[in-house]
């Protein structure tokens, strides 16, 4: 076993796996599988249980894909990451209209950017979670209206990345950046280090 199955679409999390030095191959969803509908939020559901969940979902679908698919067994990874304001629950915006309305929400605020990893080998799973805060400046209509312009918040959590144009309106982050993109090392890193995984690969 040396590489691990990242189920994830994300290119984001492929170039921070990348950074860790771990191989990795995609295992992406079948063309009928309706990955969307695992991210649904339960009425009620506190930010930090309700990612946690979310991601647990879809290291079981991956896992069943993998066996399905009579694939070598390895390391499955997978991640969720939402963004929320006191309980209220910022996912991807639907359209442009839907990421303007979160833009404002979260403009001149201190928000939480919370994400799940999971990662099962075999019968044996572990998870982590990362908390980190985001602390926008008071962005003006124009500056919302242009950011949403450029395309960049459609299919992020909070309708922004803060690895993008976004980051000139970032004034403060506390806790983890690579968490706030998509997959904290570090969390990361522990987690594959359980599993025998982790020695950077030779230059």
């Amino acid at each position: 076993m040396n590489f691990i199955y990242l189920a994830s679409q994300s290119p984001r999390r492929r170039q921070l796996l990348e950074q860790l030095g771990i191989a990795h191959e995609l295992l992406l969803p079948d063309p009928g599988e309706d990955t969307e509908a695992l991210e649904a939020v339960l009425p009620g559901e506190a930010p930090a249980r309700y990612v946690k969940r979310v991601a647990a979902l879809k290291l079981d679908a991956a896992f069943e894909r993998m066996q399905r698919r009579g694939l070598p067994p390895a390391p499955v990874l997978c991640s969720d990451t939402t963004v929320a304001l006191g309980r209220t629950i910022y996912g991807k915006p639907a359209d442009a209209r839907d990421a303007a309305r979160m833009l404002r929400d979260l403009s001149g605020t201190t928000h939480r950017v919370l994400t799940a990893v999971a990662v099962q080998h075999g019968r044996k799973r572990r998870d982590a979670l990362s908390d980190s805060r985001v602390t926008f400046e008071a962005m003006t209509p124009a500056q919302i209206r242009d950011y949403v312009a450029t395309g960049e918040p459609m299919g992020k959590a909070g309708a922004y990345a803060v690895q993008g144009w976004a980051a000139a309106h970032i004034v403060r982050i506390a806790g983890s950046y690579t968490g706030i993109m998509g997959l904290p090392l570090y969390e990361t890193a522990l987690l594959l280090r359980g599993f025998g995984l982790g020695n950077p690969r030779a230059a």
